[in-house]
């Protein structure tokens, strides 16, 4: 879970209870996936006797940070802004211990607390005048964006003096010494120890943990609607399972180390054991078991098993054993309403894939059914030709199509 660490930073940690902080960026009410490991990072840091503070960027959400991104991001409401606050404060509430009794017990900041009495004259006096442009320009975020089309604005520019501001505010009244983050965040973290440094000969440390990647080179934390939000209401807990479940062998052997907290030799056997029969998927069950139970309990990985059972399971039984409840209740499966009329005179299964837009085209749809890819209500379609008529229809209303291995679609005949 490390990329890079500043000299002096683990001996620190061995020296005495430390108090370190990871920045969380408020455009929306969820963190998604990719703030796990952050997450996490700070949860091991209190299971170790530290002290975690996490930061949410209230006043720098305003802003926007420039690493990684190739152009200026909108500017949030201040009401938006709180609604995102306290979302991401109540997911956070579930991962640290906020006990104030304990000395090591985690706390929130919001750097809006301190930026908003701060006047523009006193933050080029307090901040600006410690930090030179040579120095600024030379982040490797900051470069890129004065290299590349769309360039980048002074406020922007601006962004990592406000975060190496939060980093001297903490350290001078909550006697935090260390900031993580994602590898992109080095340039920023170490403007605020030389900030530190600078203005109060002061020490502080860096530590940052690699951005993921997947072994096919698509973008971690993505499925095909988009994020892999922690919030059941944005992602079931149906689909945060499945996102885990249908992880590729060399993801599952490298996430299992990140996201889990089984212990090396655990992860050793099991790595083992699964490279003897990679189809039991011995590591992706394991995976995503501890994952969706740490993100959602032990009812909401109960409440995905049960959805996969319905969705992928007993896929010899016949659709019409399933009831009502269980096909409205279907977790993960796109919804498409049809007309009535079409079905009660009947369709050829090629139009009616390509008018329910489960296919974007006719020329796909038949391509897939001639190819074997295609069931309506649990039975492989075998010709082209045939016709999705009353005759098809579940409990007198519903037609359940699967595409592929993955993908199953609920279509509501009205």
């Amino acid at each position: 879970m490390i990329q890079d660490i500043m000299p002096g930073t683990e001996d620190q940690l061995n020296k005495e209870m430390t108090t370190g902080y990871i920045g969380f960026d408020p455009t929306s009410d969820s963190l998604h996936i990719g703030s796990l490991v952050p997450i996490l990072l700070l949860v091991h840091m209190q299971k170790a006797g530290h002290k975690p503070i996490a930061l949410i960027g209230g006043a720098t959400g305003m802003i926007g940070d420039p690493s990684g991104k190739s152009e200026e991001r909108n500017f949030l409401s201040e009401e938006q802004l709180q609604i995102n606050l306290n979302g991401i404060k109540n997911q956070l509430e579930k991962f640290l211990d906020f006990d104030a009794s304990k000395p090591n017990a985690a706390e929130m900041a919001n750097n809006y607390d301190w930026f908003k009495g701060i006047s523009f004259i006193q933050f080029l006096r307090d901040a600006g005048k410690h930090i030179t442009v040579n120095y600024m320009m030379a982040k490797d975020s900051v470069r890129k964006r004065i290299e590349g089309e769309t360039g980048i604005s002074y406020t922007e520019f601006a962004y990592q003096l406000m975060q190496g501001y939060d980093f001297y505010w903490l350290y001078q009244k909550k006697n935090c010494k260390l900031q993580m983050g994602g590898s992109d965040q080095w340039g920023n973290i170490t403007t605020g120890t030389e900030f530190i440094r600078r203005k109060m000969g002061g020490e502080a440390f860096a530590l940052t943990c690699p951005l993921l990647t997947k072994s096919d080179g698509g973008k971690f934390g993505k499925s095909e609607k988009g994020n892999v939000w922690l919030s059941p209401e944005k992602t079931s807990p149906y689909e945060f399972y499945q996102f885990w479940i249908n992880a590729a062998d060399a993801d599952a052997e490298k996430w299992i180390k990140i996201f889990t907290f089984l212990s090396k030799d655990t992860i050793d056997q099991l790595t083992e054991d699964h490279r003897k029969d990679a189809a039991a998927r011995l590591l992706q069950k394991t995976l995503a078991k501890e994952v969706t139970v740490f993100v959602h309990g032990e009812a909401g990985y109960q409440e995905a098993l049960e959805t996969t059972e319905k969705t992928f399971g007993k896929q010899n039984a016949p659709a019409e054993s399933l009831t009502r409840e269980d096909l409205e209740g279907m977790d993960g499966v796109t919804k498409f309403d049809y007309e009535l009329t079409k079905v009660q005179t009947g369709v050829d299964v090629v139009t009616f894939l390509a008018e329910t837009k489960i296919f974007p085209s006719k020329g796909e749809a038949r391509k897939m059914v001639q190819g074997g890819g295609v069931s309506i209500n649990r039975k492989k379609v075998e010709d082209a030709q045939s016709t999705v008529d009353s005759s098809l229809l579940l409990h007198g209303q519903y037609v359940l199509v699967q595409k592929g291995k993955k993908h199953f679609y609920l279509v509501n005949v009205k």
